[in-house]
């Protein structure tokens, strides 16, 4: 039997040590992170409880009669650690749809996260899912990985990008003008796609500040002059290229090509993963195919990221 508990502010020192000593969670689960967009989701995380000790916690939103985990986030789902088991975690599983009837939720949308983010096996959840929810798939959004011990050469078209930017005298280091960096990623979405950023300025900013080690901007510059950026998000394991833009002249001189050279081949080497993140168009599970092109152009494969529902 597992006790359930919906999260409070009272419980976050629990909470985060909890993710903290996880084998899937990441900084993204932390209460400081999921919180800064506490005003856009009714939060309803929860935290499961068996014979007194902590055994995982969900982070989760309510909208309407659905239970999600969790809309603003680009993974969730149960985070567990050492001691999970897959026959308790069917158990789990059973009672919290007991729970969430209880409550007068209708369905489920729940999200897995990548296996790539795990410290070891961690996909009880999943068994769990199939066998006590009858979990269909609901949407399948392609992601874009190296594995850094199985390399593939760049293409062609990448590496001699990578010359012209080198041959230009483009610079690369490690920055915190997120400023600068935001009007030229805020411009190229805008005459690309007609769209935004998902963070506002303010929120990046504060996000960086809570998280200085984890949320990392990498600039190319001709002399003063920003012509590309990328924000990365660095796990124990995984590094995510979460935003990556040039200005016109930077599309020219290559400048995305040497942050994308110095991070993945130099600075964050050492890592399994590097993540380019999804491909899809607008709100669709619909590959950009030219988008998609320039990743797999660096050597990165794809990897799913899966979203399941249910019925209560």
């Amino acid at each position: 039997m597992f006790e359930i508990r919906r999260y409070t502010e009272t419980d976050k020192a629990a909470w985060d040590a909890f993710v903290a000593a996880s084998k899937n969670g990441t900084f993204l689960f932390f209460r400081d992170y999921m919180d800064y967009h506490s005003d856009r989701f009714e939060d309803c995380s929860l935290m499961f409880y068996r014979e007194g000790r902590l055994y995982g916690v969900m982070p989760a939103n309510r909208k309407g009669d659905v239970f999600q985990t969790h809309a603003g986030l680009t993974y969730g789902g149960l985070v567990m650690d050492a001691k999970t088991t897959a026959a308790a975690t069917v158990e789990l599983f059973r009672e919290l749809n007991e729970y969430l009837r209880k409550e007068g939720f209708r369905q489920v949308l729940y999200k897995c996260i990548p296996w790539m983010y795990h410290q070891m096996a961690a996909e009880e959840d999943l068994y769990a899912i199939a066998r006590t929810c009858d979990a269909r798939l609901q949407e399948r959004d392609l992601g874009t990985v190296i594995i850094q011990r199985n390399t593939i050469r760049w293409e062609r078209i990448r590496r001699r990008a990578l010359k012209r930017a080198q041959e230009a005298g483009i610079t690369v280091e490690r920055s915190d003008d997120l400023a600068g960096f935001w009007d030229v990623l805020c411009d190229n979405l805008k005459r690309t796609y007609d769209s935004k950023p998902v963070h506002t300025l303010d929120e990046i900013e504060l996000l960086h500040s809570r998280f200085p080690d984890n949320i990392v901007l990498y600039v190319a510059k001709k002399g003063d002059d920003i012509l590309a950026g990328m924000v990365l998000y660095v796990s124990q394991q995984v590094v995510r290229a979460q935003y990556s833009s040039a200005s016109l002249l930077g599309k020219e001189l290559g400048a995305i090509d040497i942050i994308y050279d110095r991070v993945i081949n130099h600075d964050f080497r050492h890592l399994p993963y590097f993540e380019f993140g999804t491909s899809a168009l607008g709100n669709t599970n619909i590959i950009n195919e030219s988008l998609i092109f320039q990743k797999e152009g660096f050597g990165g494969r794809g990897i799913c990221f899966d979203r399941y529902e249910w019925a209560l």
